[in-house]
Protein backbone atom coordinates (compact mmCIF):
# COMPACT_ATOMS: atom_id res chain seq x y z
CA UNK A 1 0.00 0.00 0.00
CA UNK A 2 1.18 3.52 -0.76
CA UNK A 3 2.47 5.34 2.28
CA UNK A 4 0.67 8.51 3.27
CA UNK A 5 1.49 11.06 5.94
CA UNK A 6 -0.91 11.71 8.81
CA UNK A 7 -0.39 14.46 11.35
CA UNK A 8 -1.69 17.76 12.66
CA UNK A 9 -0.45 21.31 12.72
CA UNK A 10 -0.97 22.97 16.10
CA UNK A 11 -0.17 26.68 16.44
CA UNK A 12 1.73 26.34 13.16
CA UNK A 13 4.76 24.90 14.97
CA UNK A 14 4.44 21.12 15.28
CA UNK A 15 5.02 19.88 11.71
CA UNK A 16 5.08 16.19 10.87
CA UNK A 17 6.11 14.64 7.61
CA UNK A 18 6.85 11.77 5.34
CA UNK A 19 10.06 10.85 3.59
CA UNK A 20 9.04 9.81 0.10
CA UNK A 21 7.75 12.84 -1.82
CA UNK A 22 6.55 13.75 -5.27
CA UNK A 23 8.12 16.36 -7.55
CA UNK A 24 5.85 19.16 -8.68
CA UNK A 25 4.66 18.48 -12.21
CA UNK A 26 2.79 20.51 -14.77
CA UNK A 27 -0.23 19.36 -16.68
CA UNK A 28 -2.73 19.33 -13.80
CA UNK A 29 -6.26 19.54 -15.15
CA UNK A 30 -8.80 22.09 -13.96
CA UNK A 31 -11.27 24.76 -15.07
CA UNK A 32 -9.43 27.62 -16.80
CA UNK A 33 -6.22 26.47 -15.11
CA UNK A 34 -3.97 28.11 -17.69
CA UNK A 35 -5.76 31.45 -17.34
CA UNK A 36 -5.51 31.34 -13.57
CA UNK A 37 -1.81 30.45 -13.66
CA UNK A 38 -1.17 33.31 -16.06
CA UNK A 39 -3.01 35.68 -13.71
CA UNK A 40 -0.80 34.65 -10.79
CA UNK A 41 2.33 35.08 -12.90
CA UNK A 42 1.19 38.54 -14.00
CA UNK A 43 0.54 39.59 -10.40
CA UNK A 44 3.97 38.33 -9.34
CA UNK A 45 5.65 40.21 -12.22
CA UNK A 46 3.80 43.45 -11.50
CA UNK A 47 4.64 43.38 -7.78
CA UNK A 48 8.32 42.51 -8.30
CA UNK A 49 8.76 45.29 -10.89
CA UNK A 50 6.49 48.05 -9.63
CA UNK A 51 6.27 47.84 -5.84
CA UNK A 52 7.64 50.91 -4.03
CA UNK A 53 10.31 48.99 -2.07
CA UNK A 54 12.56 46.05 -2.83
CA UNK A 55 10.66 42.77 -2.83
CA UNK A 56 11.82 39.49 -1.30
CA UNK A 57 10.60 37.19 -4.06
CA UNK A 58 11.09 34.06 -1.95
CA UNK A 59 8.78 35.37 0.77
CA UNK A 60 6.34 36.53 -1.86
CA UNK A 61 6.25 33.08 -3.46
CA UNK A 62 5.91 31.28 -0.13
CA UNK A 63 3.12 33.66 0.88
CA UNK A 64 1.25 32.92 -2.34
CA UNK A 65 1.53 29.16 -1.79
CA UNK A 66 0.42 29.46 1.82
CA UNK A 67 -2.51 31.63 0.74
CA UNK A 68 -3.65 29.00 -1.75
CA UNK A 69 -3.41 26.21 0.79
CA UNK A 70 -5.37 28.21 3.37
CA UNK A 71 -8.31 28.08 0.95
CA UNK A 72 -8.32 24.29 1.06
CA UNK A 73 -8.31 22.64 4.49
CA UNK A 74 -6.46 22.97 7.82
CA UNK A 75 -4.01 20.17 7.04
CA UNK A 76 -2.74 21.22 3.62
CA UNK A 77 0.45 23.12 4.51
CA UNK A 78 3.66 24.54 3.09
CA UNK A 79 7.04 23.65 4.64
CA UNK A 80 10.17 25.70 4.11
CA UNK A 81 13.35 23.81 3.28
CA UNK A 82 14.45 23.91 6.95
CA UNK A 83 11.05 22.78 8.21
CA UNK A 84 10.95 20.01 5.63
CA UNK A 85 14.41 18.76 6.65
CA UNK A 86 13.53 18.75 10.35
CA UNK A 87 10.27 16.98 9.63
CA UNK A 88 12.05 14.22 7.73
CA UNK A 89 14.57 13.76 10.54
CA UNK A 90 11.70 13.61 13.02
CA UNK A 91 9.98 10.76 11.23
CA UNK A 92 12.95 8.80 9.92
CA UNK A 93 13.55 7.68 13.48
CA UNK A 94 17.08 9.04 13.70
CA UNK A 95 19.17 12.19 13.49
CA UNK A 96 22.89 12.96 13.64
CA UNK A 97 24.47 14.33 16.79
CA UNK A 98 26.21 13.40 20.04
CA UNK A 99 23.36 11.37 21.54
CA UNK A 100 22.19 12.92 24.79
CA UNK A 101 18.83 13.68 26.36
CA UNK A 102 19.29 17.10 27.92
CA UNK A 103 17.64 20.03 29.64
CA UNK A 104 18.69 23.59 30.42
CA UNK A 105 18.20 24.49 34.08
CA UNK A 106 19.45 27.64 35.83
CA UNK A 107 21.25 28.63 32.59
CA UNK A 108 23.15 25.33 32.73
CA UNK A 109 23.13 22.52 30.15
CA UNK A 110 22.56 19.27 32.05
CA UNK A 111 22.80 15.77 30.61
CA UNK A 112 19.61 13.95 31.60
CA UNK A 113 20.88 10.70 30.11
CA UNK A 114 23.10 9.59 27.25
CA UNK A 115 21.39 7.61 24.50
CA UNK A 116 22.40 3.97 25.09
CA UNK A 117 25.11 2.96 22.65
CA UNK A 118 25.44 6.51 21.28
CA UNK A 119 28.73 8.42 20.98
CA UNK A 120 28.37 10.18 24.36
CA UNK A 121 27.47 6.93 26.12
CA UNK A 122 30.49 5.17 24.59
CA UNK A 123 32.80 7.86 25.97
CA UNK A 124 31.41 7.60 29.48
CA UNK A 125 29.39 10.80 29.68
CA UNK A 126 26.89 10.38 32.51
CA UNK A 127 23.46 11.61 33.53
CA UNK A 128 23.83 14.66 35.76
CA UNK A 129 26.95 15.92 33.95
CA UNK A 130 26.95 19.68 33.31
CA UNK A 131 28.28 20.79 29.93
CA UNK A 132 29.87 24.17 30.60
CA UNK A 133 31.77 24.67 27.34
CA UNK A 134 31.22 23.62 23.72
CA UNK A 135 34.36 23.90 21.59
CA UNK A 136 35.76 27.31 22.57
CA UNK A 137 32.47 28.85 23.66
CA UNK A 138 30.94 28.94 27.13
CA UNK A 139 27.68 27.01 27.40
CA UNK A 140 26.46 28.96 30.43
CA UNK A 141 23.19 30.66 29.52
CA UNK A 142 22.68 28.59 26.36
CA UNK A 143 19.13 28.08 25.08
CA UNK A 144 17.42 24.84 24.05
CA UNK A 145 17.71 25.91 20.40
CA UNK A 146 21.38 26.78 20.89
CA UNK A 147 22.11 23.30 22.23
CA UNK A 148 20.59 21.64 19.17
CA UNK A 149 22.44 23.99 16.82
CA UNK A 150 25.84 23.39 18.45
CA UNK A 151 25.64 19.68 19.27
CA UNK A 152 23.82 18.28 16.26
CA UNK A 153 25.79 17.92 13.06
CA UNK A 154 26.79 15.52 10.29
CA UNK A 155 27.97 12.05 11.16
CA UNK A 156 31.75 11.89 11.50
CA UNK A 157 32.26 15.51 12.56
CA UNK A 158 33.65 16.26 16.01
CA UNK A 159 32.73 18.56 18.87
CA UNK A 160 34.68 19.10 22.11
CA UNK A 161 32.85 19.67 25.38
CA UNK A 162 34.00 20.44 28.90
CA UNK A 163 31.99 18.87 31.68
CA UNK A 164 31.54 19.64 35.36
CA UNK A 165 30.84 16.42 37.26
CA UNK A 166 29.94 16.04 40.92
CA UNK A 167 32.91 14.58 42.81
CA UNK A 168 35.50 15.71 40.25
CA UNK A 169 37.74 18.65 41.16
CA UNK A 170 38.55 19.63 37.58
CA UNK A 171 36.57 19.91 34.38
CA UNK A 172 36.48 16.81 32.19
CA UNK A 173 37.16 17.23 28.46
CA UNK A 174 35.55 14.97 25.85
CA UNK A 175 35.93 15.10 22.07
CA UNK A 176 32.80 13.47 20.67
CA UNK A 177 32.46 12.14 17.14
CA UNK A 178 28.88 12.69 15.98
CA UNK A 179 26.94 9.70 14.72
CA UNK A 180 23.44 8.63 13.75
CA UNK A 181 21.25 8.72 16.86
CA UNK A 182 18.02 6.72 17.01
CA UNK A 183 14.92 8.54 18.21
CA UNK A 184 12.10 6.61 19.80
CA UNK A 185 8.32 6.79 19.64
CA UNK A 186 7.53 4.26 22.38
CA UNK A 187 8.17 6.34 25.49
CA UNK A 188 7.20 3.69 28.04
CA UNK A 189 6.74 -0.08 28.23
CA UNK A 190 6.22 -1.31 31.79
CA UNK A 191 4.33 -3.88 33.81
CA UNK A 192 1.82 -2.09 36.02
CA UNK A 193 0.69 -4.90 38.29
CA UNK A 194 0.05 -8.60 38.11
CA UNK A 195 -0.51 -9.38 34.44
CA UNK A 196 -1.21 -5.85 33.10
CA UNK A 197 1.26 -4.31 30.67
CA UNK A 198 1.38 -0.68 29.56
CA UNK A 199 2.80 0.77 26.33
CA UNK A 200 2.79 4.45 25.41
CA UNK A 201 3.30 5.58 21.80
CA UNK A 202 4.05 9.29 21.36
CA UNK A 203 3.95 9.42 17.54
CA UNK A 204 4.08 7.11 14.52
CA UNK A 205 7.50 7.20 12.87
CA UNK A 206 9.38 4.71 10.66
CA UNK A 207 10.48 2.63 13.64
CA UNK A 208 7.25 2.63 15.68
CA UNK A 209 6.04 -0.85 14.73
CA UNK A 210 9.44 -2.40 15.47
CA UNK A 211 9.54 -0.62 18.83
CA UNK A 212 5.99 -1.76 19.60
CA UNK A 213 6.78 -5.39 18.77
CA UNK A 214 9.89 -5.28 20.97
CA UNK A 215 7.80 -3.84 23.82
CA UNK A 216 5.11 -6.51 23.38
CA UNK A 217 7.69 -9.29 23.47
CA UNK A 218 9.35 -7.84 26.56
CA UNK A 219 6.08 -7.48 28.46
CA UNK A 220 4.72 -10.86 27.39
CA UNK A 221 7.97 -12.33 28.67
CA UNK A 222 7.13 -10.76 32.04
CA UNK A 223 3.69 -12.34 32.10
CA UNK A 224 1.48 -9.72 30.41
CA UNK A 225 -2.03 -10.95 29.64
CA UNK A 226 -3.78 -7.56 29.53
CA UNK A 227 -2.58 -4.52 27.59
CA UNK A 228 -3.11 -0.79 28.03
CA UNK A 229 -2.10 1.06 24.86
CA UNK A 230 -1.72 4.78 25.57
CA UNK A 231 -2.20 7.07 22.56
CA UNK A 232 -3.01 10.24 24.53
CA UNK A 233 -1.40 13.29 22.97
CA UNK A 234 -0.21 11.27 19.96
CA UNK A 235 -0.70 13.57 16.93
CA UNK A 236 -0.21 10.92 14.26
CA UNK A 237 2.46 10.09 11.71
CA UNK A 238 2.91 7.29 9.20
CA UNK A 239 -0.19 5.42 8.07
CA UNK A 240 1.68 2.17 7.46
CA UNK A 241 2.87 2.11 11.08
CA UNK A 242 -0.69 2.56 12.37
CA UNK A 243 -1.80 -0.28 10.08
CA UNK A 244 0.96 -2.60 11.29
CA UNK A 245 0.21 -1.91 14.96
CA UNK A 246 -3.52 -2.45 14.38
CA UNK A 247 -2.61 -5.72 12.66
CA UNK A 248 -0.74 -6.91 15.77
CA UNK A 249 -3.94 -6.47 17.78
CA UNK A 250 -6.59 -7.71 15.33
CA UNK A 251 -7.01 -11.37 14.55
CA UNK A 252 -7.78 -12.98 11.21
CA UNK A 253 -8.37 -10.93 8.07
CA UNK A 254 -10.17 -7.74 9.04
CA UNK A 255 -10.34 -4.31 7.46
CA UNK A 256 -8.23 -1.77 9.33
CA UNK A 257 -8.80 1.41 7.31
CA UNK A 258 -9.58 2.55 3.79
CA UNK A 259 -8.90 5.79 1.91
CA UNK A 260 -10.51 7.40 -1.12
CA UNK A 261 -10.38 10.76 -2.87
CA UNK A 262 -11.32 12.59 -6.07
CA UNK A 263 -8.23 11.43 -7.96
CA UNK A 264 -7.18 8.66 -5.56
CA UNK A 265 -8.75 5.23 -6.02
CA UNK A 266 -10.05 3.50 -2.91
CA UNK A 267 -7.33 1.61 -1.07
CA UNK A 268 -8.03 -0.90 1.70
CA UNK A 269 -5.72 -2.24 4.40
CA UNK A 270 -6.44 -5.57 6.11
CA UNK A 271 -5.00 -7.45 9.07
CA UNK A 272 -3.31 -10.82 8.72
CA UNK A 273 -3.58 -13.74 11.14
CA UNK A 274 -0.74 -14.92 13.33
CA UNK A 275 0.40 -11.75 15.12
CA UNK A 276 1.60 -11.18 18.67
CA UNK A 277 -1.46 -9.96 20.57
CA UNK A 278 -4.69 -11.02 18.88
CA UNK A 279 -6.78 -12.51 21.70
CA UNK A 280 -6.04 -11.06 25.13
CA UNK A 281 -7.92 -7.94 26.32
CA UNK A 282 -6.78 -4.45 25.36
CA UNK A 283 -7.75 -0.94 26.46
CA UNK A 284 -6.71 2.10 24.41
CA UNK A 285 -6.35 5.49 26.11
CA UNK A 286 -7.08 8.59 24.01
CA UNK A 287 -7.70 12.31 24.47
CA UNK A 288 -8.32 15.42 22.38
CA UNK A 289 -4.64 15.38 21.33
CA UNK A 290 -4.93 11.90 19.80
CA UNK A 291 -5.16 12.44 16.07
CA UNK A 292 -4.91 10.86 12.67
CA UNK A 293 -2.88 7.63 12.88
CA UNK A 294 -3.94 7.36 16.55
CA UNK A 295 -7.54 7.54 15.42
CA UNK A 296 -6.94 4.83 12.83
CA UNK A 297 -5.75 2.42 15.52
CA UNK A 298 -8.47 3.30 18.04
CA UNK A 299 -11.16 3.31 15.32
CA UNK A 300 -10.19 -0.17 14.09
CA UNK A 301 -10.10 -1.53 17.66
CA UNK A 302 -13.50 -0.02 18.41
CA UNK A 303 -15.26 -0.98 15.16
CA UNK A 304 -14.22 -4.62 15.51
CA UNK A 305 -15.07 -4.72 19.24
CA UNK A 306 -11.50 -5.79 19.88
CA UNK A 307 -11.09 -3.64 23.00
CA UNK A 308 -12.31 -0.59 24.88
CA UNK A 309 -11.47 3.04 24.06
CA UNK A 310 -11.19 5.15 27.22
CA UNK A 311 -10.59 8.87 27.78
CA UNK A 312 -11.83 11.84 25.76
CA UNK A 313 -13.17 12.36 22.24
CA UNK A 314 -10.15 12.44 19.91
CA UNK A 315 -8.98 15.31 17.69
CA UNK A 316 -10.94 14.42 14.56
CA UNK A 317 -8.49 14.37 11.64
CA UNK A 318 -9.55 12.17 8.76
CA UNK A 319 -7.67 13.72 5.84
CA UNK A 320 -4.75 12.15 3.98
CA UNK A 321 -1.84 14.34 2.86
CA UNK A 322 0.78 13.65 0.23
CA UNK A 323 4.01 15.67 0.19
CA UNK A 324 5.10 17.34 -3.06
CA UNK A 325 8.77 18.33 -3.08
CA UNK A 326 10.07 21.56 -4.64
CA UNK A 327 13.60 21.73 -6.13
CA UNK A 328 14.83 24.04 -3.32
CA UNK A 329 14.08 21.42 -0.64
CA UNK A 330 10.79 22.94 0.48
CA UNK A 331 7.53 21.06 0.08
CA UNK A 332 3.80 21.30 0.42
CA UNK A 333 1.45 18.75 1.91
CA UNK A 334 -1.78 18.53 -0.05
CA UNK A 335 -4.84 16.60 1.05
CA UNK A 336 -5.52 13.96 -1.59
CA UNK A 337 -8.01 11.65 0.15
CA UNK A 338 -10.10 10.97 3.22
CA UNK A 339 -9.71 7.94 5.43
CA UNK A 340 -12.49 5.85 6.91
CA UNK A 341 -12.68 3.37 9.77
CA UNK A 342 -13.78 -0.23 9.02
CA UNK A 343 -17.47 0.59 9.67
CA UNK A 344 -17.31 3.44 7.14
CA UNK A 345 -16.91 6.34 9.59
CA UNK A 346 -15.15 9.50 8.53
CA UNK A 347 -13.95 11.04 11.78
CA UNK A 348 -12.89 14.38 10.26
CA UNK A 349 -14.26 17.36 12.19
CA UNK A 350 -16.01 20.11 10.21
CA UNK A 351 -13.78 23.00 9.15
CA UNK A 352 -14.14 26.30 7.33
CA UNK A 353 -12.05 27.63 4.49
CA UNK A 354 -9.71 30.64 4.82
CA UNK A 355 -7.20 31.58 7.48
CA UNK A 356 -9.97 32.38 9.96
CA UNK A 357 -11.54 28.97 9.43
CA UNK A 358 -8.18 27.31 10.03
CA UNK A 359 -7.67 29.26 13.26
CA UNK A 360 -11.14 28.38 14.51
CA UNK A 361 -10.52 24.74 13.67
CA UNK A 362 -7.47 24.57 15.93
CA UNK A 363 -8.82 26.84 18.65
CA UNK A 364 -11.87 24.58 19.01
CA UNK A 365 -9.71 21.72 20.18
CA UNK A 366 -8.00 24.00 22.70
CA UNK A 367 -11.22 25.55 23.95
CA UNK A 368 -13.40 22.50 24.54
CA UNK A 369 -15.01 22.90 27.90
CA UNK A 370 -13.62 20.74 30.66
CA UNK A 371 -15.32 17.42 30.18
CA UNK A 372 -16.70 18.43 26.77
CA UNK A 373 -17.85 15.41 24.81
CA UNK A 374 -16.57 16.95 21.59
CA UNK A 375 -19.89 16.09 19.94
CA UNK A 376 -21.91 19.27 20.32
CA UNK A 377 -21.51 23.03 20.72
CA UNK A 378 -23.52 25.68 22.50
CA UNK A 379 -24.78 26.31 26.02
CA UNK A 380 -26.88 23.16 26.19
CA UNK A 381 -23.85 21.04 25.28
CA UNK A 382 -21.73 22.78 27.92
CA UNK A 383 -24.40 22.16 30.54
CA UNK A 384 -24.55 18.49 29.58
CA UNK A 385 -20.78 18.24 29.59
CA UNK A 386 -20.46 19.72 33.08
CA UNK A 387 -23.17 17.39 34.34
CA UNK A 388 -21.33 14.40 32.91
CA UNK A 389 -18.00 15.67 34.21
CA UNK A 390 -19.34 16.05 37.76
CA UNK A 391 -19.84 12.30 37.99
CA UNK A 392 -17.02 10.25 39.46
CA UNK A 393 -15.25 7.49 37.62
CA UNK A 394 -15.70 6.30 34.06
CA UNK A 395 -18.89 7.36 32.24
CA UNK A 396 -20.26 5.01 29.59
CA UNK A 397 -20.64 7.03 26.38
CA UNK A 398 -23.56 4.97 25.10
CA UNK A 399 -25.72 6.37 27.92
CA UNK A 400 -25.86 9.81 26.34
CA UNK A 401 -24.36 9.97 22.82
CA UNK A 402 -26.90 10.75 20.13
CA UNK A 403 -26.49 10.89 16.33
CA UNK A 404 -27.14 14.19 14.54
CA UNK A 405 -26.67 15.72 11.08
CA UNK A 406 -22.88 15.85 11.53
CA UNK A 407 -22.33 12.81 13.74
CA UNK A 408 -23.95 9.99 11.80
CA UNK A 409 -24.64 6.62 13.42
CA UNK A 410 -22.62 3.49 12.64
CA UNK A 411 -22.49 0.03 14.19
CA UNK A 412 -19.57 -2.06 15.37
CA UNK A 413 -19.24 -5.74 14.48
CA UNK A 414 -21.31 -6.63 17.55
CA UNK A 415 -23.93 -3.92 16.99
CA UNK A 416 -22.70 -1.21 19.36
CA UNK A 417 -23.53 2.38 18.34
CA UNK A 418 -20.58 4.57 17.33
CA UNK A 419 -20.52 8.00 15.70
CA UNK A 420 -18.65 9.55 12.78
CA UNK A 421 -17.84 13.14 11.89
CA UNK A 422 -16.05 14.38 14.98
CA UNK A 423 -13.21 12.21 16.19
CA UNK A 424 -13.40 8.84 17.92
CA UNK A 425 -15.84 8.99 20.81
CA UNK A 426 -14.52 6.73 23.60
CA UNK A 427 -16.56 3.85 24.94
CA UNK A 428 -15.98 5.34 28.39
CA UNK A 429 -15.28 8.97 29.21
CA UNK A 430 -12.62 9.68 31.84
CA UNK A 431 -11.13 13.16 32.11
CA UNK A 432 -7.72 14.05 33.47
CA UNK A 433 -7.80 15.57 36.94
CA UNK A 434 -7.13 19.29 36.97
CA UNK A 435 -4.35 20.80 39.10
CA UNK A 436 -4.16 24.04 41.04
CA UNK A 437 -2.31 27.25 40.27
CA UNK A 438 0.42 26.28 42.77
CA UNK A 439 1.21 23.10 40.85
CA UNK A 440 1.17 24.91 37.51
CA UNK A 441 3.57 27.56 38.82
CA UNK A 442 6.18 25.11 40.09
CA UNK A 443 6.03 23.15 36.85
CA UNK A 444 6.26 26.21 34.63
CA UNK A 445 9.44 27.28 36.43
CA UNK A 446 11.00 23.79 36.00
CA UNK A 447 11.25 23.45 39.76
CA UNK A 448 10.66 19.70 39.78
CA UNK A 449 13.78 19.15 37.66
CA UNK A 450 15.93 21.72 39.45
CA UNK A 451 15.00 20.22 42.81
CA UNK A 452 15.72 16.69 41.56
CA UNK A 453 19.21 17.65 40.37
CA UNK A 454 20.02 19.27 43.72
CA UNK A 455 18.52 16.40 45.71
CA UNK A 456 20.56 13.77 43.87
CA UNK A 457 23.75 15.80 44.30
CA UNK A 458 23.08 16.11 48.03
CA UNK A 459 22.21 12.41 48.36
CA UNK A 460 24.78 10.50 46.23
CA UNK A 461 23.87 7.21 47.90
CA UNK A 462 20.49 7.33 46.16
CA UNK A 463 22.04 6.85 42.73
CA UNK A 464 24.31 4.07 43.99
CA UNK A 465 21.40 2.23 45.58
CA UNK A 466 19.02 2.28 42.63
CA UNK A 467 21.00 3.04 39.48
CA UNK A 468 20.99 -0.55 38.25
CA UNK A 469 17.27 -1.13 38.89
CA UNK A 470 14.68 1.51 38.04
CA UNK A 471 11.82 -0.91 38.84
CA UNK A 472 13.14 -1.24 42.37
CA UNK A 473 13.19 2.55 42.65
CA UNK A 474 9.56 2.73 41.54
CA UNK A 475 8.54 0.14 44.10
CA UNK A 476 10.60 1.26 47.08
CA UNK A 477 11.47 4.95 46.95
CA UNK A 478 9.08 7.20 48.84
CA UNK A 479 8.93 10.98 48.71
CA UNK A 480 8.77 11.80 52.42
CA UNK A 481 7.23 14.83 54.15
CA UNK A 482 10.77 16.05 54.83
CA UNK A 483 11.59 15.96 51.12
CA UNK A 484 8.41 17.92 50.37
CA UNK A 485 9.30 20.45 53.05
CA UNK A 486 12.58 21.04 51.20
CA UNK A 487 10.66 21.28 47.92
CA UNK A 488 8.24 23.90 49.27
CA UNK A 489 11.23 25.90 50.58
CA UNK A 490 12.81 25.74 47.12
CA UNK A 491 9.55 26.97 45.59
CA UNK A 492 9.45 29.89 48.01
CA UNK A 493 13.00 30.85 47.01
CA UNK A 494 11.73 30.91 43.41
CA UNK A 495 9.09 33.43 44.53
CA UNK A 496 6.24 30.93 44.35
CA UNK A 497 4.16 31.69 47.46
CA UNK A 498 3.00 28.69 49.46
CA UNK A 499 -0.75 28.07 49.33
CA UNK A 500 -1.71 25.46 51.90
CA UNK A 501 -5.14 24.72 50.44
CA UNK A 502 -3.80 24.22 46.92
CA UNK A 503 -0.81 22.26 48.18
CA UNK A 504 -3.01 19.80 50.09
CA UNK A 505 -5.31 19.36 47.13
CA UNK A 506 -2.41 18.50 44.82
CA UNK A 507 -0.06 16.89 47.33
CA UNK A 508 -0.11 13.42 45.78
CA UNK A 509 0.55 14.89 42.32
CA UNK A 510 3.35 17.10 43.62
CA UNK A 511 5.00 14.15 45.37
CA UNK A 512 4.64 12.01 42.27
CA UNK A 513 6.17 14.72 40.06
CA UNK A 514 9.14 15.05 42.42
CA UNK A 515 9.70 11.29 42.32
CA UNK A 516 9.35 11.29 38.54
CA UNK A 517 11.86 14.14 38.16
CA UNK A 518 14.38 12.24 40.29
CA UNK A 519 13.87 9.16 38.11
CA UNK A 520 14.40 11.26 35.00
CA UNK A 521 17.74 12.55 36.22
CA UNK A 522 18.99 8.97 36.76
CA UNK A 523 17.42 6.99 33.89
CA UNK A 524 15.89 9.52 31.47
CA UNK A 525 12.40 10.35 30.25
CA UNK A 526 11.04 6.81 30.06
CA UNK A 527 11.61 6.32 33.78
CA UNK A 528 9.78 9.56 34.53
CA UNK A 529 6.78 8.41 32.48
CA UNK A 530 6.72 5.09 34.33
CA UNK A 531 6.62 6.88 37.70
CA UNK A 532 3.89 9.29 36.55
CA UNK A 533 1.56 6.35 35.95
CA UNK A 534 1.25 5.79 39.69
CA UNK A 535 -1.04 8.84 40.00
CA UNK A 536 -2.63 8.81 36.53
CA UNK A 537 -6.36 8.96 37.28
CA UNK A 538 -7.39 8.11 33.69
CA UNK A 539 -5.21 5.02 33.69
CA UNK A 540 -6.41 3.95 37.14
CA UNK A 541 -10.05 4.24 36.07
CA UNK A 542 -9.29 2.35 32.86
CA UNK A 543 -7.78 -0.53 34.82
CA UNK A 544 -11.14 -1.02 36.55
CA UNK A 545 -12.72 -1.64 33.13
CA UNK A 546 -10.68 -4.72 32.25
CA UNK A 547 -13.55 -7.11 33.15
CA UNK A 548 -15.57 -5.42 30.37
CA UNK A 549 -12.59 -5.54 28.01
CA UNK A 550 -12.22 -9.25 28.79
CA UNK A 551 -15.89 -9.77 27.93
CA UNK A 552 -15.32 -8.14 24.55
CA UNK A 553 -12.30 -10.36 23.96
CA UNK A 554 -14.31 -13.47 24.82
CA UNK A 555 -17.08 -12.47 22.40
CA UNK A 556 -14.45 -13.02 19.75
CA UNK A 557 -13.12 -10.48 17.32
CA UNK A 558 -11.32 -13.20 15.34
CA UNK A 559 -12.89 -13.66 11.93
Amino acid sequence: MRRFSFGILIVAVMIFGIIVGTRIQSGVSGDNLFDQQRKVNQAFSIISKSYVDDVDTQKLTEGAIEGMLERLDPHSVYLSADQNKKSKEEFQGNFEGIGIEFQVLKDTLIVVSPVPGGPSDRLGIMSGDRIVQINDTSAIGITQEGVVKKLRGPKGTKVTVKILRVGEKELLTYTITRDKIPSYSVSAAVMLKDDVGYIRIDRFIQTTHDEFVDALKELKGKGMKKLVLDLRGNPGGYLDQAIKISDELLGGVQKIVYTKGRNSPEENAFSRPGDLYEKDPVIVLVNRGSASASEIVSGAIQDHDRGLIVGETTFGKGLVQRPFEFPDGSSMRVTIAKYYTPSGRSIQRPYGESKKGREEYYSEIQERELGETGLDKGEEAKKKALEIRSKKGAIEASSFIKPDSIHKAFKTDNGRLVLGGGGITPDYFVWTDTVTRYYRQVRSKLLFYEFAVDYINQNPSLRKKYESNSDKFRREFQVTPEIMKQFVAAATRKEIPYNEEEYKRDEKYLMNAVKGAIARQIWGGKAEVAVSLEEDNVLNEALKLFPKAESLAKMGSLK
